[in-house]
């Protein structure tokens, strides 16, 4: 690995980790949001992360086959629709989206889930920033050595 492979694999976990929290903080600013531009309600955002993998496909294979790690980072795979949790159904028959019973129906949103996968995010991206600055710090005492 170069010298700024490191910082390249932090910085990825860095960007992924501030998508992530930008997806939560979608999700709940649209928490109450029962009519979006497609005309139901919001859905919940869910992120994936992948491993990044910017090797030629010889290094690659030689790699896995000497069992050495060969990922360079993480990459946002894909910000999915949340369709596996039921939407919040609540009788408020003045609302404006109320079904013909009088139910009305709110996002998946759980205002606790996102606060827990903030937390969450916001812990791995002081992770990375603090691996960063080891790396960083490394790199220094390596230049400051041929002095």
């Amino acid at each position: 690995m170069s010298m700024f492979g490191a910082f390249d694999i932090n910085a990825s976990g860095l960007t992924a980790q501030r998508f992530r929290m930008d997806i939560i903080s979608e999700n709940v600013a649209n928490a109450n949001t029962t009519r979006t531009a497609d005309g139901g309600p919001y859905v919940r955002k869910v992120v994936t992360f992948a491993e990044r993998d910017t090797q030629t496909p010889f290094r690659h294979v030689l790699n896995e086959a000497t069992g050495r790690y060969s990922g360079q980072g993480v990459k946002v795979q894909g910000v999915y629709e949340d369709t596996s949790s039921e939407m919040i159904m609540a009788y408020d028959p003045s609302h404006p989206d109320a079904d013909e019973n009088g139910y009305v129906t709110y996002p998946n949103v759980n205002i606790i889930t996102e606060m827990t996968n903030l937390i969450d995010a916001s812990r791995s991206y002081e992770a990375n920033a603090t691996a960063f600055g080891a790396s960083k710090s490394i790199a220094m005492q390596g230049l400051n050595l041929g002095k």
